[in-house]
């Protein structure tokens, strides 16, 4: 089928006023990396560092660690207990679904808060860099994970790889009869580390991804596309159609995008080495200018949420090895959307 694309925006440093009703919900975390909201608005909280999920109440308050995960690789540079997702039927099943690094591999994992972790998906590899890990449910009733190439640019492009991809399974961690790709896991691939996904209100899945030198990037996630990575950063050839351009990129300074929330008409993006929340018109499957929010109020941001009330929940990431902790860091913090 022909597609029209829609044309490459480079993200100017545009910054709007300060949302004066910000909210700090908690403070004191361990990187926390990962959040999921319980259906009476609760969240579940993953913290890369320490492999424990804490659970915040949904005005803010003390974190009550609810479950620890004794397989995360805890030392791991980028690694550890990564992206979290609660089951679309949780007030049925009780299940969470969370990613994590072991000493051999990453992987997803289910449970019971306080119950036996069951492995889903094993052998996606893991690095000392680029492990990707985010999770989340599509409006399908699938599992959808963001993977790195863990610094092996060649991986993004081997179909037999589940690294530099972006997956689809059933809630089981069985592959979907209709993957593109028989039998695999992998929806989309030529990935670098993707980091954040979305979807908006027609079902499109977005994406957010880690550049090398030059460009970070958000992708419009289509089945079975080619990302281009490690031949192609940010806008380049498409080599008649054979690889999909982002929409958005930003210099690596600028970004570093993490994760990523859909509010409305919304894209937001949290950005590591840009410490700033990126707000990105949607119009269809095109982008409008994106416009930068928080810059170097709260550090590194690693995740974005849109809470059951509509406001965002940010996490930073400035205990993290790379930041400049400040007094009650990592924390989350409540802003409106």
């Amino acid at each position: 089928m022909k597609r029209t694309f829609a044309a490459l925006i480079v993200a100017a440093p545009l910054a709007i006023a300060a949302d004066a009703s910000a909210k700090t919900i908690a403070t004191g975390l361990h990187v926390p990396w990962g959040i999921a909201f319980l259906p009476g608005g609760d969240a579940l909280v993953s913290e890369r560092t320490t492999g424990d999920i804490v659970r915040i109440p949904a005005g803010g308050g003390t974190p009550q660690t609810v479950m620890h995960l004794p397989e995360a690789d805890v030392d791991a540079e980028e690694g550890g207990l990564l992206g979290i997702a609660v089951s679309p039927n949780f007030a049925e099943d009780g299940l969470v679904y969370a990613y994590e690094t072991t000493r051999t591999d990453n992987r997803i994992v289910r449970f019971r808060l306080g119950g036996a972790v069951e492995p889903i998906l094993t052998g996606i590899a893991a690095g000392a860099i680029h492990d990707g890990g985010r999770i989340a449910f599509g409006p399908d009733g699938k599992l959808y994970a963001g993977t790195g190439e863990t610094g092996r640019s060649g991986l993004a492009q081997n179909l037999r790889s589940p690294n530099g991809k972006i997956l689809r399974i059933n809630p089981d961690g069985s592959v979907p009869s209709d993957n593109p790709f028989r039998g695999s896991p992998v929806w989309t691939y030529g990935h670098r580390n993707v980091q954040g996904l979305a979807w908006d209100r027609a079902g499109r899945l977005w994406a957010s991804e880690l550049g090398q030198n030059e460009w970070d990037e958000v992708n419009l996630i289509v089945r079975g596309r080619n990302y281009g990575w490690p031949r192609v950063e940010g806008k380049g050839s498409t080599r008649g159609g054979r690889y999909t351009n982002p929409l958005v990129t930003w210099r690596t300074s600028e970004a570093s995008p993490s994760g990523a929330a859909i509010a409305g008409n919304t894209l937001y993006v949290a950005a590591l080495a840009g410490e700033a929340l990126w707000r990105v018109p949607l119009r269809g499957a095109r982008t409008g200018t994106p416009r930068r929010r928080y810059h170097d109020r709260w550090g590194r941001l690693r995740t974005v949420a849109v809470a059951p009330d509509g406001s965002l929940w940010l996490a930073t990431s400035n205990t993290d090895g790379r930041g400049d902790p400040r007094g009650g860091d990592d924390r989350i913090v409540s802003v409106s959307a």
